[in-house]
């Protein structure tokens, strides 16, 4: 629940500290993403205005994914579809199966019956990827505008925190895991942000008797800690980490990790003691039974430790990217070595905007024209009008392959596609 989970809930109301490095990839990152743990709760307990936004459908709609029917609430594009099954994670060469690998390796040492799990469908239940986490009906997460939808009941989960509740009723047979795999997310476009990356999540259950929550607490902290100093090579210390309360409403009390490295403060992970409402919901007694959770953004933390700095490149088949790593990578220490910057192309869109508007279908259509080729896309201005009191909006969108030079011709012709499509689905007036 919490690699992918910390990420959600609080993505869109993160507390600023003062000297924490948030963006920038490779060297800053988002911090949603890089912790792992969906943060759509986490802005505060509960109070949160209805959900007002309906996701656009930008594509032909099949009969069903990985067995699930479609239906009216249907919003996957095609290129977001043609991801299913690609298990980058299970890739042995892939700079993210490598970190994957890493991680295993770390947990083995702390305990030898850790279960890992990285094959489950991403097609999940609404149940399962927010009823189960305590996400309430109405929370801006559940939003056709944020989530895949294949059906009213089923969407392509957002978190591995979807699978928290399935490993924990497995309990006592199954008292520690990691859950692992890829997660799909309407978002913005650029650097670090991809509609499907990858999340890690790991659970730790012990009886009420062994141990009680401080020293689950002490536990939790101590092994993450233990885990931060493996991947990123650093001393465990006051100078090195430190912790922040937080809050997630899967876990209570709540915690970030960060971590001094490279001259910047780097959150890492969100984590927590799991919440009795979760714990009950896994058919668990919380005066018998409880625990910790975490999750990690694996894409983020493999941008920094590899050196990577466009989150596209984990999808490339460039050879230039891929034969740079090894199973050894991790290692090794290896770094990426940067192949020609081809140069961009930039295309405006200036439209007057209906008051139902979100960037994220936008963002949304532009990546289905564009794909890959799409660099990022930035508001560059904002204004309501004094008299008729309309919204303008003015987005840049950056074109630039990383194989090879567009030329203005093909750009030209996706970007008018873009602009017909714009205004006949997305209702704007263009200025």
């Amino acid at each position: 629940m919490f690699a992918a989970s910390f990420n959600r809930f609080a993505r869109r109301s993160v507390m600023q500290r003062p000297g924490v490095t948030r963006v920038k990839a490779a060297a800053k990152l988002d911090t949603a993403r890089f912790t792992g743990f969906s943060r759509a709760a986490s802005a505060g307990p509960r109070n949160i205005a209805p959900v007002q936004r309906h996701g656009k459908v930008f594509t032909d709609k099949p009969e069903s994914i990985l067995g699930s029917p479609t239906d009216e609430k249907y919003n996957v594009p095609t290129g977001v579809r043609e991801k299913l099954g690609k298990d980058l994670l299970l890739k042995p060469s892939h700079p993210l199966g490598i970190l994957w690998k890493s991680v295993q390796e770390y947990f083995v040492t702390v305990d030898p019956d850790y279960n890992f799990f990285d094959t489950n469908a991403p097609v999940v239940g609404t149940t399962q990827c927010f009823d189960d986490l305590r996400v309430p009906p109405e929370h801006p997460s559940r939003s056709p505008s944020d989530t895949y939808y294949v059906n009213k009941d089923m969407v392509l989960r957002t978190h591995t925190s979807a699978h928290q509740c399935q490993y924990m009723r497995q309990y006592p047979k199954i008292p520690s895991f990691l859950c692992a795999g890829d997660v799909y997310r309407r978002d913005e476009i650029d650097a670090s942000h991809y509609p499907v990356f990858h999340q890690c999540e790991g659970v730790r259950l012990f009886p009420t008797s062994e141990k009680n929550t401080k020293e689950i607490e002490e536990d939790l902290k101590r092994t993450l800690e233990g885990l931060a100093a493996h991947l990123f090579g650093i001393e465990v210390g006051e100078n090195t980490m430190r912790w922040n309360e937080d809050y997630f409403p899967f876990t209570e009390p709540s915690f970030e990790l960060e971590i001094f490295y490279n001259g910047d403060w780097l959150e890492v992970l969100g984590c927590g003691v799991i919440h009795h409402e979760v714990l009950q919901t896994a058919d668990l007694d919380p005066q018998k039974v409880h625990g910790w959770a975490f999750g990690l953004g694996l894409e983020r933390l493999a941008m920094v430790l590899f050196g990577i700095p466009d989150i596209r490149l984990f999808w490339s088949e460039d050879p230039r990217f891929s034969e740079q790593f090894t199973a050894d990578s991790f290692a090794n220490k290896t770094v990426f070595q940067p192949f020609s910057k081809y140069p961009p192309v930039m295309k405006d869109i200036s439209m007057w905007i209906p008051e139902d508007f979100v960037d994220n279908d936008l963002f949304e259509m532009i990546r289905d024209e564009g794909g890959d080729q799409v660099e990022k896309v930035d508001l560059v201005d904002e204004f309501v009008h004094p008299k008729t009191k309309k919204t303008s909006k003015l987005f840049r969108v950056t074109w630039r392959d990383m194989s090879r030079t567009l030329t203005n011709e093909e750009v030209n012709a996706k970007h008018e596609t873009v602009l017909e499509r714009v205004v006949k689905e997305l209702a704007v007036e263009l200025r």
